[in-house]
């Protein structure tokens, strides 16, 4: 009897969609198979500090052992503003394995996935027009993006990439960044999910870090 092909005559082989987020001291980590949306998601969020040289590549094993890391289809990473090290490790991992498979890459900036869930405590008044999102830095003054609500699949717009404000800009309306990963990463996963459904391109090449300071101090 002749041998079946791998997939021939059987479910289809998993297709694996995922997620990155490590612009804080916590790891978030999120996969689904794009073949199978209703088997469910694998989410991890764990706190890793300065673990995360060592640990983010066993912690990626522990939701996706490496064997079936050829079988990733695309990828998405939250690429900052965060700390140095960590957004640094996450995107260059991310960066890496879309390369060496030949799969999209998509990166999206921590305060935009967090926009809308922070959007929800606009007033009704603000909620058709541009709002900010705002992390101040110890010593290193304000960051901030600038997000507009919309209607269809990404229900937030960035207007403009987070950014080093002047000390005599206050961007008005003005939402304080607050940190959700295992949420944040969820939603990174959603929204990979979307682009995974409408086939959109996703080049490794522009996927880099925000460093709206510079890990050195002032140059």
């Amino acid at each position: 009897m002749a041998a079946i092909a791998p997939g021939a005559g059987g479910p289809p082989m998993s297709r694996w969609l995922l997620a990155m987020h490590s612009s804080s001291e916590t790891l978030g980590l999120a996969v689904c198979d794009a073949n199978d949306p209703a088997g469910g998601t694998r989410i991890l969020s764990r706190p890793m500090g300065r673990q995360l040289t060592n640990g983010l590549i066993p912690a990626v094993e522990e939701l996706l052992p490496r064997a079936e890391w050829a079988s990733i289809g695309r990828l998405a990473v939250s690429t900052g503003p965060g700390g140095f090290t960590g957004t640094r490790l996450t995107v260059v991992m991310a960066r890496t394995l879309a390369q060496q498979l030949g799969c999209p890459l998509h990166g999206e900036s921590s305060f935009a996935l967090m926009a809308p869930r922070l959007s929800q405590t606009l007033l009704a008044t603000q909620v058709l027009q541009p709002f900010s999102i705002v992390q101040t830095l110890p010593r290193r003054g304000r960051v901030a993006g600038r997000y507009r609500l919309r209607s269809g699949s990404a229900p937030v717009e960035e207007l403009e990439r987070p950014r080093l404000l002047r000390e005599d800009e206050h961007p008005s309306p003005a939402l304080t960044m607050e940190l959700d990963v295992a949420s944040d990463v969820q939603h990174l996963l959603e929204l990979c999910c979307q682009w995974e459904q409408a086939d959109t391109p996703g080049p490794w090449e522009p996927v880099l870090p925000i460093y709206p300071t510079s890990p050195v101090g002032p140059v």
